[in-house]
């Protein structure tokens, strides 16, 4: 897991953030819960891989839908003829 530093943050949001953690029963944990509700809607309102891919490749005309290949093994390429 990543760690970051806050650095020069007000008094004040700092307090605040203590009682607002007290109050919900945890340590500073309240603040991973905060930041991951920040952006969870952003998270969730990006486009998937595969709609990643087909918009990039709908310049090149690929119209069709792709195949679903959820829960199939991957097997590596055979590039011999």
């Amino acid at each position: 897991m990543a760690q970051f530093t806050v650095r020069n943050i007000e008094e004040d949001v700092k307090v605040s953030l203590k009682q607002r953690a007290a109050r919900h029963g945890c340590s500073l944990e309240e603040i991973r819960r905060i930041l991951r509700t920040a952006i969870r809607d952003e998270i969730l309102s990006r486009p998937g891989l595969g709609s990643r891919i087909a918009a990039y490749f709908a310049p090149e005309g690929l119209t069709e839908d792709l195949p679903e290949l959820h829960g199939q093994l991957a097997h590596p390429a055979d590039f011999q003829p």
